[in-house]
């Protein structure tokens, strides 16, 4: 079975650690059309519009 030679330092152990740190949330952008946010360069769920463009028919709701 493998057994480490020497301890690991803090500072080794912690660079080690160090990497799930630098995970960051998405890029949240404001709909142009509708102002909902949504993912950055992805079509709008809410308007289906992207660039400036309707990719996707959304029937409004009525009420």
């Amino acid at each position: 079975m493998a057994v480490p030679k020497r301890k690991v330092s803090k500072a080794r152990r912690d660079k080690r650690r160090a990497s799930n740190s630098k995970m960051t949330a998405p890029n949240m952008v404001k709909c142009p059309n509708c102002g909902e946010y949504n993912l950055d360069h992805r079509v709008c769920k809410a308007c289906g519009h992207y660039d400036g463009k309707e990719i996707i028919s959304k029937e409004e709701k009525a009420s």
